[in-house]
């Protein structure tokens, strides 16, 4: 069984928002950006991903049938983030629930618009739904957990005859308001959405969020990078993966270098390169409009 609501309305305590329409920067939260939250493999993934980082605490965890959310599935919340960042920004009021219409998605991520593109995206809707994160990040208490998933409803509404007028989704608490406070959010490259490999996006996210704009960049380590990414990878695959993602040179502002350490280990090192990362920023105006009572 799918995440979709096949019947009922959404819950009647929660406002409407109605995705803008246009282009717009693209913004993505740095928690997801940071830590091991998505499958970085197009193959079905049902083990878990456990990470420990200091205090931080990050389980994930998928269903049997639909497994855990990809890194690809996560381009539906860098479209939710810019969204409600786009209209904070504009003056106007936001809500969990949003409403839109699976083109303005898919063109968005830089996707086509067949029926097979639909499909995924409903697929993808199904993971994130399916998908149960429980962590510790921005808990008062360190000790304390929080439990939810990517999309906690879905639906696709039509009209009376039955024609497709989009769909309704709603994200959870600990995204939107990560996303609604300036420290957790940052603008990343449109050209990111070209990006084929998990392992080449997460790497991509990961410089964005640690580098930034730094003259002499970030390096790490390649054995705390297997760690970080939560792959399932041997160790000496990933090492293999890491070092072509840096021959190929294919993250949009960054320029990659593998270092060797004396005592033999590999460091990878980002280093901005070109245009200042996070696209052209460009902004719009938008009726004022109110969230409508559900």
């Amino acid at each position: 069984m799918d995440g979709s609501l096949r019947s009922g309305a959404l819950p009647m305590q929660l406002d409407l928002f109605v995705a803008l329409p246009g282009d717009m920067a693209v913004r993505d939260q740095q928690d997801l950006m940071a830590h091991p939250f998505f499958s970085l493999a197009k193959s079905r993934r049902t083990e878990p991903i456990d990470y420990a980082a200091g205090e931080v605490r990050v389980r994930v965890e998928g269903t049997a049938e639909h497994g855990i959310a990809t890194i690809w599935d996560a381009d539906v919340l860098i479209w939710a983030a810019s969204q409600l960042v786009e209209a904070r920004d504009a003056g106007l009021r936001t809500a969990r629930l949003l409403s839109a219409t699976p083109h303005q998605i898919l063109t968005f991520t830089g996707r086509g618009t067949s029926l097979r593109d639909y499909q995924r995206l409903r697929a993808a809707l199904d993971r994130l739904q399916a998908t149960t994160v429980v962590t510790n990040l921005r808990q008062p208490d360190l000790r304390r957990r929080h439990r939810f998933s990517w999309i906690n409803e879905w639906k696709e509404r039509a009209d009376a005859a039955g024609r497709p007028l989009g769909l309704e989704l709603i994200l959870p608490d600990w995204f939107y308001q990560g996303v609604l406070d300036d420290a957790f959010v940052l603008t990343i490259e449109r050209e990111y959405f070209g990006l084929t490999g998990g392992i080449e996006r997460w790497l991509y996210r990961l410089a964005r969020k640690h580098a930034g704009r730094q003259p002499d960049g970030w390096a790490f380590d390649f054995r705390h990078l297997h760690a970080k990414s939560g792959s399932l990878a041997r160790f000496a695959n990933f090492a293999i993966d890491l070092r072509a993602v840096a021959q190929r040179q294919r993250l949009p502002g960054y320029r990659l270098a593998v270092e060797r350490r004396p005592d033999g280990g590999e460091l990878l090192r980002f280093v901005p390169h070109g245009p200042a990362a996070g696209g052209d920023g460009r902004r719009q105006s938008y009726p004022q409009t109110r969230g409508i009572s559900r």
